[in-house]
């Protein structure tokens, strides 16, 4: 019998098999989980074998984000923070300072202007800094002050500032190394103290070279993130070819090419979610003008090459039609698609689309966390003034996914949203918002034990590694993350104070509280 290098022992550990915990160990040697069982696992103790006593945390595989942005993070962590900037004059000095340290002809990059900061001009921005393009942030990331050389440079504007459109920006950090290589170990780190051990990461176009930074750092023994990335075409059309060389390269256990992403529809707040009837009070049932039959002919050619793609909808008529595009790709003969294609948010959704989901074996990548963005009052009138509160009982209903033998996974578009497992149980097990109160569509709630499958094992079988992770069970890889509370007892009212106290990937502690 081979020793144990760690056991870590707590009253409640949760495997993945079902959906309830057991009291035990669970023993580790070299990167592989040796044994999960009832009692102490002293028969796979020596004097060398290092033990925690865990009490009550949950002991669970190791969470998986399965839709996530590195570069967007990067962008919240570049330059001078101007949140206390409230004056012209005090922004100027702010980026007067900093600017002293550039070299000329480097981007002057900075964030976290108020929402409500007003008062700079482009003109003023193009007298005081003549040599360097200057973009300028507000806190929420989609919006920006700009002078005149940043939209030259750039080719957005204030107008146009979202992720999508300042894609040539995003491609200027990344080779800028000096500031993207620590700023992924700090994501990584970022990442590991969540119990993160396993990101689907989004990378525009070609991830722009990123690649080559991901497997120096991999070869270095750095990684302590399994990055399965995905090509999300912005400023090319999606490029096929080099989906074979990326998948030539990347397939070790973690660095993977993992497809294709697109967005279609957009937010029902804004009327641009697609939904199958208009809303009301208008004849529009979008207000976007989403190119379907480019979507439908990529992700067909896609799936002809066996690469996986995944579409983001949110309405229940882009749900309905990205399902109708997925339906048209490869089937095995029970019918089901034989490349695992998934649809991400899923805000709205048709029930009887879910169930076609199921059956066609279409994978869900929902935002759990969702509901912390908004105040109860605020997005119950949103859906009752859009949509109508008939439609608005389709909102988050993870519970027909799961009803509906759909694999449901997780993640969070961050930085949108940051990983927070307990903050997620008590949004969509407890379907409350922040404020908590009266519950919003309960019936539409998973259980606490599903959505920690969804977190580990949904997210592994997205990846296409459950095999090697996802639950713990002896002979599979040890990627652990220890909750410091009980997540199926503790008070709903109580449960966003438990964070994570330790992870380990490939066997290693990589996060310690």
């Amino acid at each position: 019998m081979r020793n144990a290098d760690m056991i870590l022992r707590s009253d409640n550990i949760f495997t993945g098999r079902d959906h309830s915990c057991i009291a035990g160990f669970v023993a580790l040697s070299g990167n592989q989980i040796l044994a999960v069982g009832a009692g102490g696992g002293t028969e796979y103790m020596n004097e060398d074998t290092i033990v925690y006593e865990l009490g009550n945390q949950v002991i669970c595989p190791g969470f998986v984000d399965v839709h996530c942005f590195f570069t967007g993070w990067l962008l919240t962590t570049a330059g001078p923070d101007l949140q206390a900037c409230t004056t012209e004059s005090s922004v100027l000095s702010e980026l007067s300072s900093y600017s002293a340290g550039l070299r000329p002809g480097d981007t002057l990059l900075a964030r976290g202007l108020k929402p409500d900061f007003s008062g700079l001009t482009q003109e003023k921005l193009d007298e005081v800094f003549p040599d360097h393009p200057v973009i300028l942030f507000h806190e929420n990331g989609e919006s920006c002050y700009m002078n005149s050389s940043a939209e030259e440079v750039y080719q957005f504007t204030p107008e146009t500032c979202w992720s999508e459109s300042y894609w040539r920006l995003l491609r200027y950090l990344l080779n800028k190394r000096e500031f993207s290589v620590p700023g992924f170990k700090n994501y990584m780190n970022m990442m590991n103290s969540r119990g993160i051990t396993s990101v689907k990461e989004m990378g525009f176009d070609d991830f722009y070279g990123f690649t080559d930074v991901l497997k120096e750092l991999e070869e270095q023994d750095e990684l302590t993130l399994r990055v399965h990335f995905m090509s999300q075409p912005v400023g090319a059309p999606m490029d096929l070819e080099h989906g074979r060389r990326m998948r030539s390269h990347f397939h070790s256990p973690f660095l993977r090419f993992s497809g294709y992403n697109q967005m279609t529809d957009g937010s029902i707040s804004q009327l641009e979610g697609e939904m199958k009837e208009p809303y009301l009070h208008t004849h529009t049932c979008c207000k976007k003008d989403i190119d379907w039959e480019t979507l439908k002919a990529d992700a067909i050619a896609a799936d002809a090459e066996g690469f996986r793609f995944s579409l983001h909808a949110q309405g229940d008529g882009a749900i309905g039609k990205t399902v109708d595009i997925f339906a048209l790709c490869k089937k095995d003969e029970k019918g089901r698609l034989v490349n695992r294609h998934a649809i991400t948010d899923l805000e709205c959704s048709d029930p009887a689309d879910l169930e076609r989901m199921g059956q066609l074996g279409i994978i869900a990548e929902v935002y759990p966390q969702i509901m912390s963005l908004a105040d109860r009052e605020s997005k119950v009138s949103m859906i009752r003034e859009t949509i109508g509160s008939a439609r608005g009982k389709n909102y988050w209903n993870r519970r027909k996914m799961a009803d509906s033998g759909i694999v449901i996974s997780c993640g969070t578009d961050l930085p949108l949203l940051y990983d927070d497992i307990p903050e997620s149980v008590y949004h969509s097990t407890g379907a409350r918002f922040p404020e908590g109160g009266e519950p919003f569509n309960p019936e539409n709630a998973l259980t606490p034990g599903e959505l920690l499958e969804a977190w580990t094992r949904g997210g592994q079988y997205n990846l296409g590694q459950e095999e090697m992770l996802g639950t713990l069970e002896a002979g599979k890889t040890a990627d652990i993350a220890v909750l410091d509370g009980d997540l199926f007892h503790t008070p709903l009212e109580n449960i966003r104070d438990i964070s994570v106290s330790m992870t380990i990937v490939d066997g290693r502690i990589v996060y310690k509280k």
